[in-house]
């Protein structure tokens, strides 16, 4: 997976998001990060790393490396640039935030089906893997219905906020 995300984020990410911009690339993202959670629910109490684990993972490494660089991109770009460090500081650590939170609410969740069987314990991990993808699957649809692209800067509102920066 990390080997998979570092590929993905490295080599392409930058080049679609310099030619599709951010808004599709988080979406198209979270949908594929929602489809390898999913998919990750089929495992079975018999099942292999290599048709079980291996491919799932592999997709949901694809998502997380089209959507994080967009996202975080997207948060900081509204920021003066006196500010980006803040909002930089401000994204960092709501991610950080998010993703105790989400491991614990997934932890839970796998917690749920008890460790009496192989096929108990898989059906919680189910549980949280279905709803990890909801939630993917909800960031994407939100995403497209709530982003707005970046208006370009009018000669006169960059005037205006320069004026307002020397003040």
């Amino acid at each position: 997976m990390t080997i998979a995300i570092m590929i993905v984020m490295i080599g392409i990410t930058a080049r679609l998001l310099g030619r599709f911009g951010a808004k599709p690339l988080i979406v198209i993202g979270l949908a594929v990060l929602a489809a390898g959670v999913a998919w990750l629910s089929l495992v079975r109490p018999d099942g292999t790393f290599a048709a079980d684990v291996l491919p799932a993972s592999l997709a949901a490494a694809v998502g997380m490396s089209l959507a994080y660089i967009p996202a975080m991109m997207s948060a900081i770009s509204g920021a003066r640039p006196e500010e980006s460090g803040l909002a930089s500081g401000i994204v960092n650590t709501t991610y950080q935030i998010g993703s105790a939170l989400g491991l614990a609410v997934t932890t839970a969740l796998a917690a749920t089906g008890g460790a009496d069987s192989p096929a108990a314990l898989t059906g919680g991990f189910q549980a949280a893997f279905v709803g990890a993808a909801v939630l993917a699957a909800t960031g994407a649809v939100l995403t497209l219905l709530l982003m707005r692209r970046p208006k370009p800067a009018t000669p006169a509102a960059v005037g205006a906020e320069a004026t307002s920066v020397q003040v």
